[in-house]
């Protein structure tokens, strides 16, 4: 679904920076009926307000570790300098987020990029993936996914490699976010990729292999007035099959608006509407450093089938208010069902620290 809450801060950004009065119709809209694709639509789509790639999965190490990561690049339009000439009026803004789930460091490793797109240094390609800022990247190169992040804590250098044909999410991937279909996104998935490459914590470099999930939206508009934040799931079955689903919160903790996308292990396709999807919450973990308290363990009901989400570990909570504003949690979680764990995936959870600020 809508990516990560450091995407409502991006938006904050544009609103705070876009010049007063400046019409929602200068943005182009999302419709139904639009007919993705592919690979041009894997590349940026500079008019739109909002775009990100983001990728999250599950190595484990030639030691028998297992550990969480997550690389996602986002593209902000807005809407300054458009008719400025200059090269470095910030018509595009680029914001990258890094991060690595490791049980044995007890909590989140996460790194983060800001820049205007600007050749060299940062931008992102249209007709096919390629984002970068600096050293970090994001790029599709013939059958396959490339990323190389680097930080002084940690680092990876991951291929990622599709099973098969992005899955579109929603209505032939018109992805509705409310009850207003006006809140909504173009998303497509692709779960199931195969991951190699290395992952490097402090010190330690280790060969890695696993799988990952990445998903790809852009939209124009921004979350609904009554929107308090959203649960978001992307789990990889372990037959082969796949697993999105989310909900949007209301301001009283409520389910305002749900969905979902079920890949079977054959490729099939079906989409889950409002009365689909459930997330009852189990268990919550309270932040010591931000004092924010969120549902580490759900139940989840999805058409009927009782689920359970479980984490690799309680604190994977991503501050980053000191750039964006934002404070979510977003980490590695495997599913069960009857005790059986059946996927691996990741979760994110957002406006449990505070109200989406917009």
């Amino acid at each position: 679904m809508t990516r990560v809450m450091v995407l409502v801060a991006l938006l904050a950004v544009v609103s705070v920076v876009t010049p007063s009065g400046s019409p929602a119709s200068s943005y182009p809209a999302v419709v139904p009926g639009k007919q993705l694709v592919f690979p041009d639509d894997t590349g940026s789509h500079p008019d739109f307000r909002t775009e990100w790639w983001y990728i999250t999965g599950w190595v484990r190490d030639e030691e028998g570790r297992e550990r969480g990561f997550q690389v996602t690049f986002f593209r902000v339009r807005t809407m300054i300098g458009e008719d400025n000439p200059s090269i470095h009026a910030p018509r595009q803004l680029v914001f990258a987020h890094a991060a690595v789930a490791d049980p044995g460091e007890g909590q989140l490793l996460h790194a983060e990029r800001i820049e205007r797109a600007l050749e060299p240094l940062a931008g992102m390609d249209s007709g096919r993936t390629r984002a970068w800022i600096r050293d970090w990247t994001l790029a599709l190169e013939e059958d396959r996914y490339r990323t190389r992040i680097e930080t002084e804590v940690f680092g990876f250098e991951l291929e990622f490699v599709p099973d098969g044909p992005p899955v579109l999410n929603g209505r032939d991937g018109f992805s509705q976010k409310a009850p207003d279909p006006v809140n909504a996104s173009y998303y497509y998935s692709r779960p199931q990729l195969v991951v190699s490459g290395s992952v490097r914590v402090r010190d330690e470099e280790q060969r890695v292999s696993g799988h990952a999930w990445l998903d790809h939206e852009w939209s124009s508009e921004i979350l609904p007035e009554h929107a308090q934040g959203w649960d978001w799931i992307g789990i990889n079955l372990h037959d082969g099959g796949a697993l999105m689903a989310f909900r949007m919160r209301d301001r009283e903790g409520g389910a305002m608006w749900a969905a979902g996308t079920i890949r079977d292990p054959l490729g099939g396709v079906r989409t889950l509407v409002p009365e689909d999807v459930r997330f009852d919450p189990l268990r919550t973990w309270r932040s010591a450093r931000t004092g924010a308290e969120y549902p580490v363990e759900w139940a989840l009901d999805i058409e009927g089938r009782r689920l359970q989400l479980r984490p690799l570990m309680d604190d994977q909570e991503l501050d980053s208010s000191r750039s964006t504003g934002a404070v979510y949690w977003e980490g590695a979680v495997r599913l069960f069902e009857d005790d059986a764990e059946i996927g691996q995936g990741y979760l994110e959870m957002t406006g449990y620290a505070d109200r989406l600020r917009m």
